[in-house]
C-alpha cells in the first residue's frame, strides 16, 4: 500500500499489483472499487485473478477506511475526482472500472465523469441511485443503516453504535463462497469494522443522496451483473441500472446471492481487459 497526498491535502491508500511484477510492464490496467466496508488490499482470488490476465489492478481506499482521510459530506462523484488525481500520480493514462457492490457506484461514477481515462466499466451487485420508493427498499435483509443514513450523518453514526450483523442477509450460495474463493472478503471486511466508521457512514449517506451524476453520463461499455437472490442490494437495483442504462450488457444470474455474483469477475475482466486491448 502506498500513500498519495490529494490537491486538498488528504491522503488516500492505494494498493497496486505493478508491485507484484517490478514494474507494470505495460499491462492494461483495472481499477477495482470495494464493496463496503473495506480496508483498501487488493486480497484473493481478485489479485490472481488480474495476473492471470496480464492485467495490472489498482485499488483506492475510499475516504475513512483504512487510515485513509475521512471526507464527511462527500459524494459518489468524489470519488472520480480522487481517482484522477491518483491515475495522474501513478502516471496511468487509460484503466477500466470494476466495482462490487457498494463500489459499484463509483465506478460507474468514475466512468461518467472521467470518460478520457475510463474506456470501460462492469458493477456487481451494486446499489441504484435512491429515489426511497418501496421498490428501492423491497428485499433488504437489513436496512438500517440506509434508513439511518436517509436523516443524515449524525443518525448513521448513532445507528452503528448499536447494529449487529444480520447473517440473514446472505443466502447459502454466499456462505459457500465466504468459506470458499472469496473467504478473504469477509475477513477484510471484518477488518475495515474497527477503523472504518466513518467510511461505512459516509459510503451510506452518499448512496441515499444526489450521485453528482447522471447514470445517462456513462457512455463507455458498460456490464452489469446481479444475482437474482440478493438480499443486501435486491436485484430490483441492477433492473433499474439496466433500465437507465440501455446500452448496458446485464445479466441476472438466479443462483447468486450478493456475495456469490462475485464467481463472475474473471469474465467482467476479460470482458474490461478486451475494450482496453482493442
Amino acid at each position: 500500500m502506498q500513500t498519495i497526498e490529494l490537491g486538498d491535502g488528504r491522503s488516500v491508500l492505494v494498493d497496486d499489483t505493478a508491485a507484484d511484477h517490478g514494474a507494470d510492464g505495460g499491462r492494461p490496467t483495472l481499477v477495482w472499487h470495494h464493496e463496503s466496508p473495506h480496508t483498501g488490499v487488493l486480497f484473493e482470488p481478485l489479485r490472481s485473478a488480474a495476473t492471470d490476465r496480464g492485467l495490472r489492478l489498482v485499488a483506492v481506499t475510499r475516504p475513512g477506511y483504512g487510515g485513509a482521510d475521512p471526507l464527511p459530506g462527500r459524494r459518489v462523484a468524489d470519488g472520480a475526482h480522487d481517482l484522477e488525481q491518483v491515475l495522474d500520480a501513478l502516471g496511468i493514462d487509460r484503466v477500466a472500472a470494476l466495482g462490487g457492490s457498494g463500489g459499484g457506484p463509483h465506478a460507474l461514477a468514475a466512468a461518467a465523469l472521467l470518460p478520457d481515462r475510463v474506456a470501460a466499466v462492469a458493477t456487481l451487485a451494486s446499489p441504484a441511485p435512491f429515489d426511497d420508493s418501496p421498490t428501492w427498499w423491497d428485499g433488504m435483509a437489513d436496512d438500517g443503516g440506509l434508513r439511518a443514513a436517509t436523516a443524515g450523518r449524525q443518525a448513521r453514526i448513532t445507528w452503528a453504535a448499536s447494529a449487529a450483523f444480520d447473517p440473514s442477509q446472505f443466502v447459502d450460495t454466499d456462505w459457500a463462497a465466504l468459506h470458499g474463493d472469496w473467504a478473504a472478503l469477509g475477513q477484510d471486511a471484518t477488518a475495515a469494522g474497527g477503523s472504518g466508521l466513518q467510511g461505512g457512514v459516509d459510503d451510506d449517506v452518499a448512496f441515499v443522496t444526489d450521485w453528482g451524476f447522471a447514470l445517462s453520463a456513462v457512455t463507455v461499455p458498460t456490464f452489469l451483473v446481479h444475482g437474482r437472490r440478493d438480499r443486501v442490494v435486491p436485484v430490483a437495483h441492477g433492473r433499474a441500472l439496466a433500465e437507465a442504462m440501455p446500452g448496458a450488457a446485464y445479466e441476472e444470474r438466479p443462483d447468486d446471492g450478493h456475495i456469490a455474483v462475485l464467481s463472475t469477475v474473471p469474465t467482467l475482466m476479460d470482458r474490461l481487459a478486451e475494450v482496453l486491448r482493442a
